[in-house]
């Protein structure tokens, strides 16, 4: 229990390596540092072995080898679903089976239909089932899009993207290396592309319809410490140009690797002023971000500061955006809102996603179902 007396969320969470990976990086840290809200109670590995070692780091007495044990636990609220993409549909319809509330990392599923099949799940449990994009979380986008409401670049005309994957360059960790091969779902497109346009959505409205190029420029790439080549086999070039719901044109360019240039660079222009959204680093779910703008008789951009009113839980370093999520998921919980976004709302990025794959291997401009393109605007 709180100081307050409310029922702190039980979280188990589904992979959490002892060694390395996003539970520890972020979910865990996040979790913690909103101890007023959540505890947590369970993980799981797949082995005897990793699991014992992480319920001994973590602190956590719960520690399963199976995740079938933690689904099925009393002392369970919400399962964190914190493994490589191929796994998500059967680890997150095994907790929605179990009648839990569900944190599923992005992407939802590898590719459309897995999505769907959720996201059907999900409405069918009645259960509250949130995916990781966590993008639209963090306090400089979450600013933005106030901006944007509040009329600050007026009528909206244009918005460019340019980003770096960070990873899909020339060497990957070992344990990256799947994220080279197209068929597990969790490519630069998936990713990057997908964390980044979604809070460009999120912020200025679905796309209405989009044409697409992509390519794959590296051949091959390095496994890092062994020198090992492998086959490239997922697109570190994606190019989308389109229009936006609102009439808006709208660009985005993704290069595989790190820029010695620009690595994220993120332009809104309207009528009245321009506003920037720039980092590091090119995906913005785990960057920090400043916000630029000019307005009026500005003849340039300044630095604006993110209000406090925006930061919703304490900085998490790369995993801020992750507690800012979850500080709205104890919300959504509690209250029955819908700050998170949801598996619906993750099927409706994956649609835009299944619309550019397309769209680059017909060369046929696309146009998204109106369903997609309103989803925003259901209350």
């Amino acid at each position: 229990m709180t100081k307050s007396g409310t029922k702190r969320i039980r979280v188990g969470i589904i992979g959490a390596n002892p060694d390395r990976g996003w539970a520890a990086q972020a979910h865990i840290p996040a979790l913690r540092s909103l101890s007023d809200d959540f505890e947590i109670t369970a993980l799981s590995t797949t082995r005897r072995e990793s699991a014992d070692a992480a319920g001994k780091l973590f602190d956590v007495a719960a520690a399963f080898d199976s995740h079938q044990e933690l689904v099925n636990s009393p002392a369970v609220d919400v399962v964190a679903v914190t493994v490589k993409v191929p796994y998500h549909l059967e680890l997150a319809t095994a907790a929605l089976e179990a009648g839990k509330a569900v944190y599923c990392e992005w992407p939802l599923g590898n590719g459309l239909k897995e999505a769907e099949t959720l996201a059907a799940l999900a409405k069918k449990q009645g259960a509250l089932a949130v995916a990781g994009l966590q993008a639209r979380s963090a306090p400089a986008v979450a600013y933005l899009r106030a901006l944007v409401e509040q009329g600050y670049v007026g009528e909206l005309l244009s918005t460019t993207l340019v980003g770096s994957g960070m990873g899909w360059g020339p060497t990957v960790e070992p344990f990256n290396a799947y994220l080279n091969d197209k068929k597990n779902g969790a490519t630069m497109l998936s990713i990057a592309v997908g964390h980044t346009a979604d809070a460009l959505c999120y912020c200025l409205g679905e796309i209405r319809e989009l044409s697409a190029t992509t390519a794959m420029r590296r051949k091959t790439f390095t496994i890092a410490g062994t020198g090992e080549s492998k086959p490239m086999n997922a697109e570190d070039q994606v190019a989308i140009t389109g229009l936006l719901e609102g009439g808006a044109a709208f660009s985005i360019h993704y290069r595989g690797g790190v820029s010695r240039g620009t690595n994220l660079l993120w332009e809104i222009n309207g009528s009245a002023g321009d506003l920037q959204l720039t980092a590091t680093g090119g995906q913005a779910q785990i960057w920090e971000l400043d916000v630029l703008g000019g307005e009026g008789d500005q003849s340039g951009l300044e630095l604006l500061t993110v209000p406090e009113q925006y930061r919703w839980a304490p900085p998490q370093g790369p995993g801020t955006n992750v507690a800012q999520a979850y500080a709205h998921f104890a919300r959504d919980y509690r209250e029955g809102t819908h700050f998170c976004p949801t598996f619906e709302d993750a099927v409706t990025r994956h649609r835009m996603l299944d619309a550019i794959e397309t769209a680059a291997a017909t060369g046929q401009r696309q146009t998204l179902a109106a369903e997609s393109r309103n989803k925003e605007e259901t209350p």
